[in-house]
């Protein structure tokens, strides 16, 4: 029996069913929706102040208008978008006694979820490729990593999201959508609505997992090379002082690094056997929610320019008031 009719059919014909998915959400309890809306709250409430901090320190402060602050502004961008792409649905529905979203709606969160995730994966790729010029190849920096190969790093970047988006979303929306519009998830995403397809889905399969291997890979690739090469570098300092100092330039990148890419590597490198969707879950909470509140956290805390810059603000702004 379809739902009520095939979704497809439904654009077609004239019909008044709705058109819409339910969200089952991360659990059915109702004595938890009223706490993890309010965690959940605060988590979205330091991502928007904690990035669109971020964004704002490195644009005013020219002390940080560099390569690394360049690519961490767009990282933070994205992080921005990223969050406030999935965290007001997520918290609406916890209050929400019917949890439903739109066709429409389920489409552009799809799409803009590929989007930003792509750009996040190889934003982390581009800036450990930045760490590796400046430190393998101090003297050449400037030239190398100049401001018109950042920007086209950059334009790559969401070029490469929005063009997977654009396939992905594409394949998935000329589906037959039958049986059952209940999404087994918190979000609009590919593995969740494939199994409420009556079309033959193996192409959608084939193609995300192309693409998957072809962007994550290749982005994972780049990193792991561009540290082998710095650790390589730094391992040839003589002074601990000259090692030290030459780590912690990526150290705040490479705890980035371990977080993004352990989930993912964690959601998609995991046995068939072990695959829950419960599992599903909590990893892209982590990585799409959590993460983004983390990333700005993680270049502020301990990075001693970003917090140099952000006293140097405080304080224009004390004599300012």
């Amino acid at each position: 029996m379809c739902f009520p009719l095939c979704l497809w059919e439904m654009e077609k014909g004239n019909h008044s069913e709705a058109t819409d998915f339910i969200l089952s959400g991360l659990t059915d309890r109702p004595e938890l929706q009223v706490p993890l809306f309010l965690v959940f709250l605060l988590i979205y409430g330091i991502t928007l102040v904690g990035n669109g901090g971020m964004i704002l320190l490195v644009t005013i402060d020219p002390r940080l208008h560099t390569p690394m602050y360049f690519f961490l502004r767009n990282l933070s961008f994205c992080d921005l978008c990223y969050s406030s792409v999935i965290s007001p649905k997520m918290l609406l529905n916890f209050l929400a006694e019917r949890k439903s979203i739109s066709y429409t709606a389920c489409t552009v969160q799809l799409s803009l979820c590929i989007v930003f995730t792509d750009v996040e994966c190889l934003l982390l790729a581009v800036m450990a490729y930045d760490r590796y010029v400046a430190i393998c190849n101090p003297l050449l920096y400037t030239v190398t990593m100049s401001r018109q190969l950042c920007n086209q790093l950059v334009a790559g970047v969401y070029a490469v999201g929005v063009l997977d988006s654009m396939i992905q979303t594409s394949l998935i929306f000329q589906l037959l959508f039958c049986s059952s519009n209940i999404i087994n998830h918190f979000l609009c995403d590919v593995p969740p609505l494939l199994p409420l397809s009556c079309s033959d889905t193996r192409i959608n399969e084939i193609v995300m997992f192309v693409l998957m291997c072809c962007i994550t890979g290749s982005s994972f690739l780049t990193v792991l090379l561009s540290y082998v090469y710095i650790i390589s570098t730094i391992l040839q300092i003589r002074s601990a002082e000259g090692r030290r100092k030459a780590f912690s330039t990526c150290s705040f990148h490479l705890t980035a690094v371990v977080l993004f890419f352990g989930t993912v590597l964690f959601m998609y490198l995991r046995p068939p056997s072990s695959y829950s969707m419960d599992t599903d879950k909590v990893a892209s909470v982590f990585y799409m929610v959590v993460i983004p509140m983390l990333n700005p956290l993680i270049y502020s805390l301990r990075n001693m320019e970003v917090k140099d810059a952000l006293r140097k603000a405080m304080k224009k702004l004390l004599i300012k008031s």
